[in-house]
């Protein structure tokens, strides 16, 4: 039998300072969901720790109670993936938010889990350095939500994943276990734990201390923003500049919707007539990005391109940047609500996927904003719906649905860098063999014997098909109601 909430209060207030636990109705509100808030769960308590202690004290508690734990930064997940566990605690890492270390001569900085991505760029950047996972809610997402789901940004396209920045890390397992992977000089011997934990959505423990590498900041940038009849046209651009070898620091695409949102949302101005723009960015040295440059002119030349814009200053840039990065949230001036998709298809497959995914839109009756990495494929359609209104949060999840599924069909992935989560979990089985999904929960099971770190997520639910194409309870079954 769980225990009832003033049961863990009661016994958690003997292992931890009293203001480290918060039980009122409004704190449990503000944890109940992540950026997927079209599904909520309110936790028993939640638990905010300040130091690392803390954290093994309260999983050792967790672990010797059976009782399920969440651990969550800036909730700006958008798969369900720290959804809280209705009978456990949410641990909340956001206060554990110092940079420890620093060195500038090595490249590497040691920070906690709590602190906020663009915050550590900031820190270094006096040195010609940064932290070169951009997420576009970097302005608020935390490093440790990044390790947990690998996130990627706009310029992974040349710079990699979170996973490609990541030297070494401290752990809680789920049985309070502290251990440490990796070396700050990035070269272990034996298998490769950073590798398995980064990614790994929570379920092997909880990250409590990160060694991040740091990269040296470009001397110089070309941002173009080019213009195209069709989002088809706008692919097939995608696909002739990364065949000629050039390799920009980013390609990202964005349709009338996303374009319109950035507009009203931040001002954002771009070329009229057109169906999709093109932004790619060049950088590196000034003689590199001087000579890429003509080859990359010369492509969008003949790629059939209406309009071109370049950023003649670093204002320039900025504002091209600042407007794409505010789609996600500034659709939600366009739609009440809004599931924001992420798979991935082969870059040759990009025009082709676009146009399915439009196809798709019309034969549901619903509007998709596509704004997405177009440089490796990693597709972020956001699907517009009003949830106020009978079966639209349904239909919207269907064609969510047929869009992931369009993605394996494809030869791509079911999530890019948003993760598997409570969403998608249902197409785990549809890119991996029941014994690769067996080997999985394996090491699951040896890093959280009783499965209570962050349980139900990833791994499919053979009760979820009957209950949501992304195996979560709609809110309506649950009686709790939500907004995007």
């Amino acid at each position: 039998m769980s225990l009832t909430a003033a049961e863990i209060l009661d016994q958690l207030r003997s292992i931890l300072p009293e203001d480290r636990l918060q039980s009122d109705a409004c704190a449990l509100a503000a944890f109940q969901s992540d950026g997927l808030t079209a599904f909520a769960v309110k936790p028993k308590a939640v638990v905010v720790p300040r130091t690392v202690e803390e954290v093994v004290a309260t999983v050792r508690w967790c672990h010797d109670n059976s009782i399920p734990m969440v651990a969550r930064g800036s909730g700006t997940s958008l798969s369900g993936g720290s959804l809280p566990h209705a009978d456990g605690i949410v641990i909340s890492l956001h206060r554990l938010n110092r940079i420890l270390q620093v060195d500038l001569e090595n490249r590497w900085a040691v920070v906690e889990p709590g602190v906020i991505n663009s915050k550590l760029s900031a820190e270094v950047a006096h040195a010609g350095l940064h932290y070169a996972p951009d997420p576009s809610s970097q302005q608020v997402c935390t490093i440790g939500g990044n390790v947990a789901f690998n996130s990627g940004g706009a310029h992974c396209l040349k710079y990699g994943m979170t996973s490609n920045h990541i030297l070494a890390m401290k752990i809680v397992l789920g049985d309070g276990e502290l251990i440490e992977v990796g070396h700050p000089g990035g070269e272990s011997i034996g298998p490769d734990m950073v590798g398995l934990m980064v990614g790994g959505e929570g379920l092997l423990g909880i990250v409590v201390e990160i060694t991040v590498r740091l990269m040296p900041k470009p001397e110089s940038f070309h941002t173009v923003l080019a213009g195209y009849e069709t989002l088809v046209d706008a692919g097939e651009a995608v696909a002739q500049i990364i065949a000629s070898g050039l390799l920009p620091a980013a390609i990202e695409i964005m349709d009338p919707l996303s374009m319109r949102a950035a507009t009203a949302a931040v001002g954002a101005k771009y070329p009229a007539d057109v169906e999709a723009v093109l932004i790619v960015e060049l950088d590196g040295s000034a003689d590199a990005v001087a000579a890429e440059k003509v080859i990359l002119d010369d492509l969008l030349a003949k790629s059939g391109s209406t309009a071109i814009q370049v950023a003649q200053s670093a204002a320039e840039r900025a504002t091209i940047w600042k407007g794409r990065k505010s789609v996600f949230s500034a659709v939600g001036r366009l739609s009440p609500d809004f599931i924001v998709q992420d798979g991935v298809v082969p870059r040759s497959k990009l025009g082709f996927a676009l146009t399915q995914i439009q196809r798709l839109g019309r034969e549901a009756g619903i509007e998709v904003a596509n704004v997405f990495h177009a440089g490796d494929g990693n597709l972020h359609p956001l699907i517009l719906f009003d949830g106020n209104q009978h079966g639209k949060l349904h239909a919207a999840e269907e064609l969510a649905a047929k869009i992931v599924n369009l993605c394996i069909e494809l030869g791509g992935s079911i999530t890019g860098e948003h993760g598997v989560g409570m969403e998608k979990r249902q197409f785990l089985s549809g890119m991996f063999s029941e014994d690769s999904i067996e080997c999985m929960k394996r090491i699951r099971l040896a890093c959280d014997p009783h499965e209570i770190s962050n349980p139900g997520k990833m791994f499919p639910a053979a009760e979820a098909a009957s209950l949501s194409m992304y195996g979560l309870h709609p809110l309506e079954q649950q009686g709790i109601a939500s907004r995007m």
